[in-house]
C-alpha cells in the first residue's frame, strides 16, 4: 500500500483561516504602534529643538525672532551647528513643524496625524489634550502645553 503524505485542502484552509484572523488582529496593533512612535519621535524632536532655543536665549538674552511659519534655514541658522548637530526639520509623518518666536516667548508645533495646524503656531491654549491622533502637539517656552494623552485608536 502507498501512504500519500500531504496536507487535504481542508487542513490548508484551516491553516489560511487561523493566520487570516491573526493578522486582522495583528494589523491594527501594528499601525497603532507605528503612529504611536511617530508621536514620540516628534515629541523628542520638539523638545531636543526647545533644549537649544533656551540654549540659545541663555547666551543671547532673547528668543530668535521671526514670524509663525514652518521651519526653514533661518530657524537653523540661530540654532545650528552651536545648540544643535542636525536641527530636525520634520515631524514623524515628514510633515514639516511650525514655529513662532519672539523675544520672550517661542512655540513650536508638529501637525500630528492628520497633518493639519489647528491654529498658528502664536495662539495655543495652555493644557489642551485629546486623545487622538490627530492632535497638534505644542511646545512652548520649555514645555509640551499641548499633546495627546490617553488610549489612542486612530
Amino acid at each position: 500500500m502507498r501512504k500519500n503524505r500531504g496536507f487535504t485542502l481542508i487542513e490548508l484552509l484551516i491553516v489560511v483561516a487561523i493566520i487570516g484572523i491573526i493578522a486582522a488582529i495583528a494589523i491594527p496593533n501594528l499601525l497603532n504602534a507605528i503612529n504611536r512612535g511617530r508621536q514620540k519621535r516628534s515629541m523628542s524632536d520638539l523638545r531636543t529643538v526647545g533644549t537649544a532655543t533656551e540654549a540659545y536665549a541663555v547666551d543671547m538674552t532673547f528668543y530668535p525672532t521671526f514670524a509663525d511659519a514652518d521651519f526653514n534655514n533661518t530657524y537653523a541658522l540661530f540654532l545650528s551647528p552651536t545648540y544643535v548637530r542636525h536641527l530636525p526639520m520634520v515631524d514623524g509623518w515628514r510633515t514639516p513643524f511650525r514655529a513662532a518666536s519672539a523675544t520672550r516667548f517661542y512655540t513650536l508645533v508638529s501637525c500630528g496625524k492628520d497633518r493639519i495646524t489647528e491654529n498658528d503656531a502664536a495662539s495655543y491654549g495652555v493644557g489642551i489634550t485629546t486623545n487622538t491622533m490627530d492632535c497638534d502637539i505644542v511646545f512652548s517656552n520649555g514645555s509640551f502645553i499641548q499633546f495627546p494623552e490617553g488610549v489612542q485608536n486612530d
